[in-house]
């Protein structure tokens, strides 16, 4: 079992992940903020209320390819893994439009070492690695949002301030193990 994640509790907390590049004394206030729905309208329910990578879903509603543009990055180690830890957005590949906003937070020793070198390039998007790579993966969906952007979130998305988006928390469980943690946020 990886360190720090176990199946019987194995859960993705908002906070967490954005605590990772947005201050929490702010009540995250640059990045947005959020509470957990169950409903969302169409075409975000589609894109979002599922157990399967984001990569292929937004590359199929949207009818192109998409490549990642990694904002920020870092990586850090505790008690409970080998941490890689990145903020980005997906971009489709001929109009360039920016559809989806994410974070990823994944244990480095959970992935062979030929998969974690080609996500530390930052060339590709994760979903696209690791199913080219026959990781045996398996999707977990823990929350959904509704979003009210803040400036940072807004600018990434190429949106407004206060505009209304949706996303959700999910868990990759790699080779059987729970192995990445996920928040995903579709563009308007």
């Amino acid at each position: 079992m990886v360190a720090g994640l176990s199946k019987d509790d194995a859960d993705v907390k908002i906070e967490t992940l954005l605590a990772e590049f947005y201050d929490p004394e702010t009540g995250f206030a640059q990045w947005g903020q959020c509470s957990s729905t169950l409903r969302m309208p169409s075409p975000y329910d589609e894109l979002l209320n599922h157990h399967s990578h984001m990569t292929v879903t937004v590359e199929s509603h949207h009818g192109e390819k998409v490549d990642v543009v990694v904002h920020r990055n870092h990586r850090h180690a505790d008690d409970h893994g080998d941490w890689y830890v990145r903020e980005i957005t997906l971009k489709t590949q001929t109009s360039g439009k920016v559809v989806q906003y994410g974070i990823v937070r994944l244990n480095v020793s959970a992935l062979a070492p030929e998969v974690w070198k080609r996500i530390e390039s930052q060339q590709t998007p994760l979903g696209r690695v690791l199913i080219e790579h026959n990781v045996l993966r398996e999707v977990q969906l823990c929350e959904l949002w509704e979003i009210q952007a803040g400036p940072a979130l807004a600018s990434l998305l190429h949106a407004e301030p206060g505009d209304t988006v949706y996303g959700r928390t999910a868990l990759i469980y790699c080779d059987g193990e729970p192995a990445i943690e996920l928040l995903e946020v579709v563009a308007k």
